[in-house]
């Protein structure tokens, strides 16, 4: 790993940080509430930077939430700059992170199958014939 990707990967831990709570406390839209920040990508150049985010015990769909992070991101780049005193704060992009329901729709196929596959042949073990 270079020198300059270990800059990168502190950084973006350190934003993962210090959104979580500028989020949690500082942020004032409705819509946002309460969110996880899963995932911090920054652009090599430093200019750009994807934050993925999950809301949970919210009442708004999760546009809605990234529609309210995105109208408070001038804010954040502000507050993200002085934090880690960065000279360029990237420009913040939020984005609805769907692994955690890719996973589950995933598992719940996987135990459906399971399911099926024990009722289809109740006589089956689980010991390979030789």
């Amino acid at each position: 790993m270079s020198a300059k990707s270990q800059r990168l990967g502190r950084i973006e831990g350190e934003m993962q940080r210090v959104l979580s709570t500028l989020v949690a406390r500082e942020v004032r839209d409705p819509r946002v509430g309460n969110i996880t920040v899963t995932a911090v990508n920054v652009a090599p150049d430093m200019s750009t930077a994807r934050i993925f985010f999950v809301p949970f015990a919210s009442k708004h769909p999760p546009e809605e939430v990234a529609a309210g992070l995105n109208r408070a991101s001038g804010f954040l780049r502000g507050a993200i700059g002085r934090a880690l005193s960065l000279r360029h704060a990237p420009k913040l992009e939020f984005v609805f992170d769907q692994q955690i329901e890719h996973a589950d729709k995933l598992t719940r196929l996987i135990d459906g199958a399971v399911k099926s596959d024990h009722h289809d042949d109740p006589q089956k073990t689980d010991e390979t014939p030789e």
